[in-house]
């Protein structure tokens, strides 16, 4: 089987740079603004990422047509000037250090996108693993529709539990390329250039090659689902107006993702917590305690409700869904269409306490899904509910680094 998955020209900050360029993904941190002021306030003058993304805090703020143009402006001079060192048709070998000590191991490739359906239901070698949001890719389309450049906080998830392909890796062996601490409380990144990758290749082909004919699922998105379907609509546009061997080697026709296992150690699945704001909190439960036979003792589902500061646990004896995080999701979702609202999505329960303590806020815990049923659930079931699990706490999620010409 032809796998969609290949190496890049990649480009990598010069050292000078790097404690400064590398930022956590946009999709972060979108309830607290003193975190991205911090970054801006870190990063000042310097050459960054942060200058070639769109954080998601800013998307409903005035003057996005000329943050949009500030990024691309960014990128091109980056491109022109002398920030990057470049390795040509290479993958990158990634040890990412987190908090709490575990290491975590990746492969920065490109994938075709052409393998990639992020509908309910896809059979393609590369899909979404939770529900695709549609209109979350327009103001990314945006972005991307006419930048010089990409740079990845998308992760695939592998499903190997031989540890062939990334374990099988030997740093000893590879030329360094960076080794550096990352900004707030990211912990440490080192890369690795993998100058000849005919083995990696070898196994993930073998890989494939294992996988049910009738439904070969090679890549599961682990994080940066609505960027990835934002590169693919992207590469939608653009090749209407290609000829067929340009649409072979178009470079939009690729994104540059990190692939890790889902069985690293390092790799845990964290729940994605909801907030609710400008909502009567009190109507909002009441209405939840309507919608599903709730109980404060037993039952097939427990969400934690967080209001005034306190806790309360709810069990639902009557789910919509078979995960925790669908059922509240459907109730959500009507609710907020018919008396509006926002919902947010957290990552730390103290963060949800706190802000559940705000006037019309009202927080919702809700439990961690076991990451090994994760590719089972996606052949069988189709994607996930939105936002149902996140791959370890907001600061260990991938920080931007690589760059690729688009």
């Amino acid at each position: 089987m032809k796998i969609p998955f290949k190496t890049a020209d990649i480009l990598i900050p010069q050292e000078k740079y790097l404690e400064k360029w590398s930022v956590v993904a946009c999709d972060q941190y979108t309830s607290e603004p003193a975190y991205w002021e911090r970054v801006a306030n870190n990063v000042g003058e310097a050459p960054s990422s942060f200058k070639m993304i769109f954080p998601e805090i800013y998307l409903e703020n005035d003057g996005k047509e000329e943050r949009i143009k500030n990024i691309n402006d960014s990128m091109a001079s980056y491109l022109d000037g002398d920030v990057f060192n470049k390795y040509g048709n290479a993958l990158i070998y990634v040890k990412r250090t987190v908090n709490s000590g575990k290491i975590r191991k990746g492969i920065i490739g490109a994938v075709d996108l052409e393998a990639y359906n992020y509908n309910k239901g896809s059979k393609s070698l590369i899909r979404a693993t939770e529900g695709t949001v549609l209109e979350r890719i327009p103001p990314r389309v945006q972005v991307r529709i006419n930048a010089p450049a990409e740079m990845p906080h998308i992760m695939l998830l592998i499903d190997d539990y031989k540890k062939t392909v990334i374990e099988s890796i030997d740093e000893t062996k590879l030329k360094k390329v960076y080794d550096f601490n990352l900004m707030e409380n990211g912990g440490h990144i080192e890369g690795y250039l993998i100058e000849n990758p005919e083995e990696i290749m070898a196994a993930l082909t073998s890989l494939a090659d294992g996988l049910d004919p009738e439904n070969p699922l090679l890549f599961a998105v682990g994080d940066g689902n609505h960027s990835l379907a934002t590169a693919k609509e992207c590469w939608e546009r653009k090749k209407q107006n290609l000829s067929d061997s340009e649409k072979e080697t178009h470079p939009a026709r690729y994104a540059l993702t990190e692939i890790v296992n889902i069985h690293d150690e390092a790799l845990e699945f964290e729940p994605i917590h909801r907030i609710v704001f400008d909502v009567d909190s009190e109507k909002l439960l009441k209405e939840f305690s309507e919608y599903y036979e709730i109980s404060e003792t037993e039952g097939i589902q427990k969400v934690v409700c967080v209001l005034n500061g306190e806790n309360k646990d709810l069990y639902i004896k009557n789910p919509k869904s078979n995960l925790t995080v669908g059922s509240l999701q459907i109730f959500l979702d009507e609710y907020i269409k018919k008396n509006g609202g926002k919902i947010d999505y957290i990552h730390g329960e103290n963060v949800v306490s706190d802000l559940s303590a705000k006037e019309n806020s009202i927080g919702f815990l809700l439990p961690a899904m076991d990451k090994s049923d994760l590719f089972k659930t996606v052949i069988l079931d189709g994607a996930l509910p939105r936002k149902t699990f996140s791959m370890g706490e907001a600061n260990e999620k991938r920080f931007y680094l690589e760059v690729r010409a688009i």
